[in-house]
Order: C-alpha cells, then sequence, then structure tokens
C-alpha cells in the first residue's frame, strides 16, 4: 500500500498539483483505507492530472472504479484509495481534511 501511495504522490507532485496530502484512515470507520487530497490549478490542470494518473497508473494494474470530474473537484476511486483534486477554493470552503480526521475509529 505505501508504494502505491507513493507512486501516486510522486505523479501528482511531478505534474504540478499542489499541498498534496494523504490521510490514512485505516483505523476509522470510513469506506476506503486511504484518501489523497491535493490541489489543482485549475479545471485544465485537474483534466491532465487524471489523464497522467490513469496512464501512469493502469500499466501498473490500479484499477479506476469511478471517476467524477468537474472544474473544481475531481474524484477518483481505486477501491481502497480516493484521490480528490480540488481546486483550492473549493478545498477551503469542503475542509476534507478536518473532517476525514474527526472520523470515529473502528469499534
Amino acid at each position: 500500500m505505501q508504494k502505491r501511495l507513493k507512486v501516486i504522490q510522486n505523479i501528482l507532485n511531478d505534474k504540478k498539483a499542489q499541498n498534496v496530502e494523504v490521510i490514512d484512515l485505516t483505523s476509522k470507520d470510513y469506506i476506503v483505507e486511504h484518501v489523497i487530497i491535493a490541489n489543482t490549478l485549475n479545471g485544465k490542470h485537474a483534466y491532465s492530472l487524471l489523464n497522467y494518473l490513469k496512464s501512469d497508473l493502469k500499466p501498473q494494474g490500479e484499477e479506476f472504479l469511478r471517476v467524477e470530474e468537474s472544474d473544481e473537484w475531481t474524484i477518483i476511486d481505486l477501491g481502497d484509495i480516493f484521490i480528490h483534486l480540488m481546486s483550492e477554493s473549493y478545498r477551503k470552503k469542503y475542509s476534507l481534511e478536518k473532517l476525514l480526521n474527526e472520523l470515529d475509529n473502528k469499534a
């Protein structure tokens, strides 16, 4: 898992995503084990990041189960990892990091 997360982080960093953060949710009651959040510069940048992720990760066996796209927020579901590519304003507005960090631990 750590290798997969590092590969995704490296792609995002190499392609100029900003403020890339990995949140470990393995001890939390949530639908995935990890969430990666990164800022995009604009809608075209988000689209490009998605394409880079697909072209680099699919040959490594990653399966993109679902992708929801908009200019402000793209969500990529890899099954056990969610990737959120967000505009800076949406990231501030929705404060996903805060929400995810406040989740209850698994019982």
